[in-house]
This record gives C-alpha cells, sequence and structure tokens, in this order.
C-alpha cells in the first residue's frame, strides 16, 4: 500500500511499513538536518522539508494519495491547551500540529492512520485533550461523511523484542466497521512469532550491544559478528558500521561516573547534583532493558544512560541498537541533531508490528 508519513523525524515509523513491502509515497519533517538523514536512507521517497502549517491544505496532498498515513505529532501543543477545548481545540494555533495532521488526513482520506503519541496524552488536561481527539477523528461532518472507527493500545517496546522500557500511545483509525482489534493484534503476533521464532523475545543490553567494539573519533568500526539472535536481525552486510562515536565528557563529569555501580545513580554519589531527571548519572545493566532512549542520552545528568562497564554515555551507535534501528542505518547531523533523531524516533521493530497489523484492517 501507499503511505504517507508525517513528522517522520529519521523514518522509524517509515522502516517498518517499508520492510512490509509498502511504499512512503511522501514524507514531512520540518527539521532540515533531521529531513537530510531521512533522505539518506529512504532515498525513493519524495520529503517535504517544511512546516507542515505550509502544505496541509496547499495541494501537495490529494484525495486517494495513499491507503494509511502515519506519524505522531509532537504533543507540546496539546499540554498547552486551553480548559475551553471543545470550543476552540482545533482552530487554537497552539494546537496546529495536531490540526494539520487531521487535516492532512481529511484531504487524502485514507484507509486508515497510526498516530503515535506519549502515554501521557489520555490523561493531560484532565483527559480532554484526548478525548477531543477522538470525537473530531469520529464525526461525520468533519471528515467529508468518512469518520473513522478507532482503536488505542499502549504499547511497550519491550513486548515487541525491544531492549528498552519505552511505553507509547497507538492511536489506530480505519474506515472498516467490522474490526475485532484485539483478535486481530493477537493473530499479528501469531503469525510473526511462526515466521521469525525469537522476535518478540526478552532483550537485553547485552543482547543488544554487547558485541560492539570500543568507540573510535570518527564513529567508524569494523562491522562486528553478531553474537545474539537481537544483532542477527540487525545486522548489516556492510564491513564498517558507523555513528559508534563517545561523547566528550568534563572531568568531573568521568570522575561521578566511575564512582557509580550498575544500576546505581546519582544518589550514590553524594553530592549535590544539578538535573531534574531521577535517574540522573545512572548506569546500565548489562542484563536488563535499558530506560526510554530520550533525546539526552548522550548526557550522564539525562538520565540512566551511562555504559554498563565503560565511564562513558551511550554512542549514537548503541542508542540506536537498543531503539532497534538497523545497522546499515546511518544518522547525520551534528551530535544534538542525531541524539534528538534517535530519541524521538519509533522503534522500527514496534512499527514493522503496526505495519503488519495495519494490513489486516484495512
Amino acid at each position: 500500500m501507499d503511505v504517507i508519513d508525517l513528522f517522520s523525524g529519521c523514518g522509524g515509523l517509515s522502516l517498518g511499513f517499508e520492510k512490509r513491502g509498502d511504499t512512503i509515497k511522501k514524507a514531512v519533517e520540518f527539521d532540515e538536518s533531521i529531513a537530510e538523514t531521512y533522505r539518506r536512507n529512504h532515498p525513493k521517497v519524495e520529503m517535504i522539508a517544511d512546516d507542515i502549517k505550509n502544505i496541509d491544505q496547499s495541494g501537495v496532498f490529494g484525495k486517494g494519495d495513499a491507503q494509511i498515513i502515519i506519524g505522531g505529532p509532537p504533543c507540546q501543543g496539546f499540554s498547552m491547551a486551553g480548559a475551553r477545548i471543545r470550543e476552540g481545540f482545533i482552530d487554537d494555533p497552539r494546537n496546529y500540529l495536531f490540526k494539520h495532521y487531521f487535516n492532512v488526513v481529511k484531504t487524502v482520506q485514507p484507509q486508515a492512520f497510526v498516530m503515535e503519541n506519549v502515554k501521557g496524552i489520555t490523561t493531560m488536561q484532565g483527559g480532554r485533550i484526548f478525548a477531543e481527539i477522538l470525537r473530531i477523528f469520529s464525526d461525520s461532518d468533519m471528515l467529508c461523511g468518512k469518520p473513522y472507527h478507532l482503536y488505542r493500545r499502549l504499547v511497550k517496546a519491550v513486548d515487541f523484542g525491544v531492549p528498552q522500557k519505552r511505553e507509547r500511545m497507538i492511536l489506530i483509525g480505519t474506515l472498516r466497521e467490522d474490526v475485532d482489534f484485539d483478535y486481530l493484534w493477537e493473530t499479528t503476533r501469531q503469525e510473526m512469532e511462526k515466521e521469525e521464532p525469537h522476535y518478540f523475545d526478552m532483550v537485553t543490553v547485552r543482547d543488544a550491544i554487547g558485541n560492539l567494539p570500543k568507540v573510535t573519533a570518527n564513529g567508524e568500526v569494523a562491522n562486528p559478528e553478531p553474537v545474539t539472535d537481537y544483532q542477527r536481525y540487525l545486522a548489516s552486510e556492510k564491513e564498517i558500521l558507523t555513528n559508534h562515536t563517545q561523547t566528550k565528557h568534563s572531568k568531573v563529569a568521568v570522575d561521578r561516573m566511575r564512582r557509580v555501580a550498575n544500576g546505581e545513580n546519582f544518589t550514590s554519589l553524594k553530592e549535590e547534583i544539578k538535573s531534574v531527571h531521577s535517574g540522573a548519572y545512572g548506569r546500565l545493566c548489562w542484563e536488563e532493558q535499558a530506560p526510554t532512549i530520550t533525546t539526552r542520552f548522550d548526557t550522564p545528568a539525562g538520565g540512566r544512560f551511562i555504559h554498563p562497564t565503560e565511564d562513558r554515555t551511550l554512542s549514537p551507535r548503541e542508542a540506536a541498537r537498543i531503539q532497534s534501528f538497523p545497522d546499515d542505518f546511518v544518522f547525520y547531523g551534528t551530535k544534538t541533531s542525531i541524539c534528538k533523531q534517535i530519541g524521538n524516533a519509533v522503534p522500527p521493530k514496534v512499527s514493522y508490528f503496526l505495519a503488519r497489523f495495519i494490513d489486516k484492517i484495512v
């Protein structure tokens, strides 16, 4: 099927649908540096590097352009919404990101859409925001007589064989009325297990990054032999892996990391650490899953992102492995941009499952 990816980032969602055999026709990403990573890894896709408000009703999209629309409007607009959303939510400029996602769905009229967002979207403003989203996508008048039947699921990355305690809310809309959501969800899982018996296995940090060599200054390392099922799933045939670089930490930061053992964090340092994150200066454990990979995984104070045995934070390649990006996926741009690309992405293993599931409800 043809797919449009809105708020695409570097393409975590796109990867799953491409793996299923779908064609990503167009992708929209506001940040030019992130769009460049998308372009280089998805060279056949038409990338539109622009603010979605400039293009949602500009003629770029037309009815029937795609059978599926995917994407996750950033949640900042939702959290800023006022209490009187019933009278102005869709027209409130603070919520334009969601509004323009809705406008593209209204224009294209896909058979189904997938909206990914933070777990807390269902409770923002006392649940009124999410209720309004459900109402709008179910409104026949607002959707030219074609309302969507909506289903939601809190998705935990660990349940899809991803070594990360990431949780996200997935909202799925379909024009079909006769969908047995839970049955088809489980059927999808069973079919995938028959094809790849280890797909949903519990994966640890060691399973994910244990075979990676020492980091290098330019991030290029010889492609190591995969030794776990997870590593084999992500393995590349290229001779060289990229993005395996180390953040340059201050002497103070390195000293602090040296004094933190597996599973510990800043509380073991017995000194004042200026961080709002409860897991600051946390060291990962080989035999556990990592916490949610965020855009600050290169910062010791940003969370539990210290390597299990080395006194440094995760390299971009290690973070990408924990996010389930394939080893041949290359990230481009500044260090800050690359961290943003990886931290904001939907794990490709999760998106592949969603692609397989969507195939059953269109």
